[in-house]
């Protein structure tokens, strides 16, 4: 199977609808085909998380000072912790011939939309606001607070999610197996 485009994936949704465990696989079954952008953050490290592999993991100092020497392609703020995207780390993954994966929140799609990345657009979301909440709380990553304001948060971005033109295929995961077909299926743009 041969990718029909190198032109970077952006993959969004709600936290809790699945799409780290989506992109995990993918990357697990193609593990030459691409590379994932690894994206900066001023929030902790979770159980497990390795810095340079998960996040790069920098203090809020160090990443307003990034920001000032424009070495984002999008950056926002979310749950009162900051999260970016660098120039390097896309030209990274292109220099290594691999197709970018770019896991992101909305306001970042938003800004590589204004970009010439020329991007294409996966909306990961819940079968439903209840399920996406038993999700988050069945995780056991997040106190009480974070998990509120993830839910707040969700709304929004399911909103702009369900908007036309917000994406190129938009992904219910309700079912992983067909989730991740679907996934695929769109990378590799087979018959959907």
């Amino acid at each position: 199977m041969s990718l029909s485009s190198k032109k970077p994936i952006v993959v969004f949704g709600p936290s809790g609808t699945g799409k780290s465990t989506l992109l995990k696989r993918l990357f697990a079954e193609y593990p030459t085909e691409f590379g994932f952008s690894v994206s900066n953050t001023t929030r902790q490290p979770r159980a497990g998380e390795a810095n340079g592999i998960d996040y790069h993991f920098l203090t809020r100092e160090q990443f307003i000072a990034a920001i000032e020497l424009k070495e984002f392609i999008e950056h926002a703020e979310f749950s009162g912790n900051m999260y970016g995207t660098t120039v390097q780390a896309v030209k990274d993954v292109a220099d290594s011939g691999r197709m970018c994966i770019l896991d992101i929140d909305v306001q970042g799609v938003k800004s590589v939309k204004n970009t010439d990345l020329g991007a294409r657009f996966v909306f990961v979301a819940p079968p439903s606001e209840e399920e996406l909440e038993r999700r988050l709380r069945s995780r056991g990553t997040d106190d009480e607070s974070s998990i509120l304001k993830r839910l707040d948060a969700a709304k929004s971005e399911l909103d702009y999610g369900n908007q036309e033109g917000s994406c190129d295929i938009k992904i219910v995961n309700d079912d992983l197996e067909n989730a991740y077909k679907k996934l695929v299926d769109f990378i590799f743009e087979k018959s959907q």
